[in-house]
């Protein structure tokens, strides 16, 4: 029969297995305590490793493709206008949250990625950094608004604008963000009523774009000496203190699940994918663009275009197909072969000293067993994810950089995040081959939930 218990799932958005089990492992006493009685291990995020979808991934078991989600923005429609936001809305499969709704049970949901709008579960959801401001209606119930802007004084939905220059102020915010999270956090534990809580810290997300450079001597932009550099180890260590205040405020016997939906990764610069398109005859302007212009804003010859991107942590490149765009050129018959070069063109792409760049152009069809929505033809991780696709157009240096083009930015995203699980009749050890699609299935085990007959085993 299925174990029921209290079940606590605390997210760590971003961190990553060489900072949490490594690098700040003695700077971390609590968490490497908690390791220490756990099943533990390196966990495989999904393709791609994006924080919009991975967390509704996470707690739904099923993949980017059968949720139609892509990215934080994917398009609404075959046609060439900018992409949508993703929202709660666009998550059409019940979430551990809802499952326990359906079985008459309580959560505690607090800022995990994917809730906004909230909706309404048995118990309490505070919704995520997608939330316009604290002035929308970002908690069910509604009156749970009040309630946490007396104790906090003003709610911090995220790090105001984190790419930014402004580092004293990022970095002030980063760490005020994750302790107000975890004081909440452990308010609701001990205000409302659940058998299941969920809360993500988007901290460690926040500290790893605005500093990375700064703090790890490895990255090809490192300022040694800067006043920065000990960021990280004070930032983990004043993590570890809200982690140790958050466990002792569990009832005994609870399940401890700490996660996060993706690592990161030096960024070893930027690279230019709707230039490349030009410079390989895919992408034709209907009329030059004026220094750097978004992909959405330029004016395409679309007669003339076979593809075109959009950017981020990874590439999306989308083929113009006859029939399907409003004015597709690529015939469909020739759809396969057509995307087949691109994607050859792009692995094969050198590093600006001419080395291999170890780009991988995925296909849908080949990574889920459902293709929903309207997917990328193709997903680029340019350099393995170690370089940022850039869709701005007109940035005038050429296919490579070493910046971004939405703001100042030394992380990308790394496909492999952590589990650590806790609890009465959990195994320690370290466990190999984890995957995020482990984690519901598993708390649908420990939660006494039916499990998914086409899902994978609980790990527990």
């Amino acid at each position: 029969m299925p174990r029921r218990r209290k079940v606590a799932v605390i997210g760590l958005d971003s961190a990553t297995p060489q900072f949490m089990f490594d690098r700040f492992a003695a700077d971390m006493p609590v968490f490497t305590r908690l390791r220490e009685k756990s099943l533990w291990g390196p966990m495989r995020s999904v393709d791609p490793p994006i924080t919009m979808p991975a967390w509704s991934c996470m707690m739904s078991g099923r993949t980017p493709g059968e949720l139609g989600v892509y990215g934080f923005r994917d398009r609404a429609a075959h046609d060439y206008g900018p992409l949508a936001f993703a929202t709660s809305h666009s998550i059409e499969v019940p979430r551990i949250w809802d499952e326990m709704t359906a079985a008459g049970r309580p959560s505690v949901v607090l800022g995990v990625p994917g809730t906004y709008p909230p909706s309404p579960i048995n118990g309490a959801m505070v919704s995520c950094f997608l939330a316009p401001s604290t002035r929308a209606g970002y908690t069910s119930p509604p009156g749970l608004r009040d309630e946490l802007e007396k104790i906090t004084g003003g709610y911090a939905l995220d790090v105001e604008n984190f790419r930014s220059p402004e580092l004293p102020r990022v970095a002030q915010q980063v760490f005020d963000m994750s302790e107000q999270r975890f004081d909440v956090a452990r308010h609701l534990a001990t205000t409302q009523d659940w058998d299941f809580l969920s809360f993500v810290d988007m901290g460690p997300d926040r500290l790893h774009h605005g500093f990375w450079k700064y703090c790890d001597p490895a990255h090809p932009r490192h300022e040694p000496g800067n006043p920065y550099q000990d960021l990280f180890r004070d930032y983990y260590r004043a993590l570890d203190r809200h982690l140790g205040a958050f466990l002792e405020c569990l009832p005994e016997q609870t399940a401890v699940l700490v996660v996060s939906d993706h690592g990161a990764q030096p960024m070893t610069g930027g690279f230019c994918i709707n230039e490349w398109l030009r410079r390989e005859g895919l992408l034709t302007l209907a009329q030059e663009v004026a220094g750097p212009t978004p992909m959405s804003k330029a004016k395409v010859d679309w007669r003339r275009t076979v593809a075109w991107a959009e950017g981020g942590y990874y590439g999306r490149v989308f083929l113009n197909v006859e029939g399907r765009e409003p004015q597709g050129i690529v015939p469909a018959a020739e759809y396969e072969d057509t995307r087949a070069r691109i994607a050859a063109a792009l692995e094969a792409l050198p590093d600006p000293e001419g080395r291999p760049m170890g780009t991988r152009a995925l296909r849908p069809g080949e990574l889920y067993p459902e293709v929903r929505g309207i997917a990328p033809d193709l997903l680029v991780y340019v350099g393995d994810l170690r370089w940022r696709a850039l869709a701005t157009l007109g940035l005038g240096q050429g296919l490579y950089t070493t910046e971004n083009d939405t703001g100042p930015d030394h992380a990308n995203h790394g496909d492999t995040g952590i589990l650590a699980l806790s609890g009465p009749g959990i195994g320690p050890g370290r466990a190999e081959g984890l995957s995020l699609y482990d984690v519901a299935p598993t708390l649908r085990e420990l939660l006494g939930l039916p499990r998914d007959p086409a899902g994978r085993a609980p790990v527990c």
